[in-house]
């Protein structure tokens, strides 16, 4: 079956972005012009997927406005004979076909995907985690999607990373390598240093067999009382199979203070309007009295 639905887990508390979380969505951060959510929107409908389900939670009534019409605005700007901008808005609500689901409990990334098991129903999908922000000149869902009709078993999107870094991943271990694509032998958590199997992280897209979500429905929470997503894959690496496919493109850990601000200046540097006005900007800064 073809991936035809994607899921966007947005229920988080974003509290690493604390206090400009505390009154708005982290999805609804601004990176340039466009919320982050946006970005993995359109990388969804630019891969071929139809159908969106983002799973929110209290607060994140922002997200279905910024999908929604907004008929005062465009009568707004319609009035005042800004076609341009009108053209921008109106494509944010045509662009999709959206459902919402709400997880009344941050319990976890498994628990975020099982709530949209009626949506999904019996057929493989997507998922979409906002944090990360792909830059890739094939979008890399659309890069999995292509390793998914090779393969037919489970896809995680990952890339190596320092091994400085491991323990804030989850990490694969690959055999049988064919190009890109490796197929998965273990998966650890957040390992330390010295016990992860290799730097291969997982980063945040996944393709999923709707077997996902009877064992998910099994997963013992972990000593937060959460339901993890690795936890349950750990069940498929028999069969159907876990796959781990290395994206092509520059991920940004838009979930990260110092991250956002790597793909904030990265993005306006190549933004069509603001670009070359930015780069001359970014000449002037005498980065010698930084500290």
């Amino acid at each position: 079956m073809k991936i035809r639905k994607a899921v966007f887990p947005a229920a988080g508390l974003g509290t690493r972005f604390l206090p400009a979380t505390k009154a708005q969505p982290k999805e609804m951060l601004a990176l340039v012009d466009k919320p982050l959510i946006q970005y993995v929107v359109e990388e969804a409908v630019a891969s071929g997927i139809p159908h969106i389900i983002i799973v929110t939670g209290r607060g994140k009534n922002a997200i279905e406005d910024h999908f929604d019409v907004s008929y005062e605005l465009e009568k707004t700007l319609e009035r005042r004979g800004k076609t341009e901008m009108l053209e921008r808005v109106r494509a944010i609500s045509d662009m999709i076909d959206v459902c919402y689901v709400r997880q009344k409990e941050a319990l976890g990334l498994g628990h975020a995907i099982l709530q949209a098991r009626h949506l999904v129903g019996d057929e493989p999908f997507a998922v979409f985690l906002g944090d990360d922000i792909i830059d890739a000149e094939v979008p890399c869902m659309r890069q999995m999607i292509d390793a998914y009709e090779r393969c037919r078993g489970a896809v995680l999107a990952i890339q190596e990373v320092d091994r400085r870094d491991v323990s804030s991943y989850g990490i694969v271990k690959v055999t049988d390598t064919d190009g890109r694509l490796h197929r998965v032998d273990d998966m650890v958590e957040k390992p330390s240093v010295a016990g992860a199997p290799s730097n291969l992280a997982i980063i945040g897209r996944y393709i999923l067999p709707p077997e996902i979500f009877d064992i998910l429905e099994k997963t013992p929470p972990d000593d937060k009382g959460e339901i993890q997503l690795t936890n349950g894959l750990k069940q498929l690496l028999r069969a159907p199979g876990v796959y781990g496919y290395q994206f092509e493109g520059k991920r940004f850990d838009a979930g990260d203070k110092l991250g956002f601000l790597k793909a904030t200046v990265e993005f306006a540097m190549k933004n069509p309007e603001l670009g070359a006005a930015f780069r001359k900007y970014l000449t002037t800064l005498d980065l010698s009295n930084c500290r």
